[in-house]
């Protein structure tokens, strides 16, 4: 299967982020890329108002991303804000495209070095899995990518793939951070693990966004077997790369940690 990473850097205007997102996801359907995963935050950037541009899955922002991928016949997983409760948002990712039409509501809030994501974010509460081209997709954002169980869950509901749409945060050994936990995912749920985040602003002449994490980069994907089939730096790229999904039947054989797994 062929599939696109989209590692763009977001900003606070919604139109202009449309138009990164229909940039990257023509070049990846001219590319012969099935599926484009863009980063967490794509609708707008962290370190601006959410409450205000939060829509509905319904919602014209969310509409114009499907329009798109059925007019390229590409299915996008792209990072976005729906309304939660009590005046909050949810960090939601939104799967559209021919023959697929999901979401996944962020489960494990960013409340930690120093953020507290949950004084404006309402957490989601279930895995969430996807089919395209008969290849089973589990969703997972930024810091949930800390959390093993999620993604052993989406491989036992039948993810070859676990995808991770991130903002991370800049910092001392956070970029060593994201490499390792992208890698131990792969392993702990021997899934391929494609890692999408969004782009360092620093790269492109801008400084970060205060203490909200805009982003350093570092996009990948991740064999089953913990090896890196592509690596980015911090700047914007896009990256299409092949992988066989029949290759996680054979990893789970020889290692069979799913099988062999004990609950204490």
């Amino acid at each position: 299967m062929r599939l696109a990473v989209a590692q763009i850097i977001s900003s606070a205007d919604l139109e202009a982020n449309l138009e990164l997102i229909r940039e990257y996801a023509t070049e990846a359907k001219a590319a012969g890329a099935a599926l484009v995963v863009f980063p967490e935050a794509a609708m707008r950037a962290f370190g601006h108002s959410l409450s205000d541009i939060a829509e509905p899955l319904n919602g014209p922002w969310a509409e114009k991303v499907r329009a798109l991928a059925n007019e390229l016949g590409i299915a996008i997983v792209v990072g976005m804000f729906t309304p939660g409760k009590d005046g909050r948002v949810r960090n939601t990712l939104l799967v559209t495209g021919p023959g697929v039409e999901t979401s996944y509501d962020k489960v494990h809030l960013f409340d930690a070095f120093g953020f507290q994501e949950s004084r404006t974010v309402d957490a989601g509460t279930d895995p969430v899995t996807f089919e395209v081209n008969g290849t089973v997709f589990g969703l997972a954002t930024c810091y949930d990518v800390r959390f093993p169980a999620l993604f052993t869950a989406n491989a036992r509901a039948g993810a070859q793939v676990n995808i991770v749409c991130a903002s991370w945060g800049a910092g001392e050994g956070k970029a060593e951070q994201w490499d390792l936990l992208v890698r131990a995912r792969a392993l702990d749920s021997t899934s391929f693990v494609v890692a999408c985040g969004q782009g360092d602003p620093e790269t492109v002449g801008a400084g970060p966004a205060g203490a909200a994490p805009t982003g350093i980069g570092h996009s990948a994907v991740i064999t089953p077997l913990g090896s890196a089939v592509v690596a980015l730096g911090g700047k914007p790229e896009l990256a299409v790369v092949d992988i066989d999904p029949s290759a996680v039947d054979e990893v789970r054989t020889r290692l069979p940690v799913l099988a062999n797994a004990r609950q204490f």
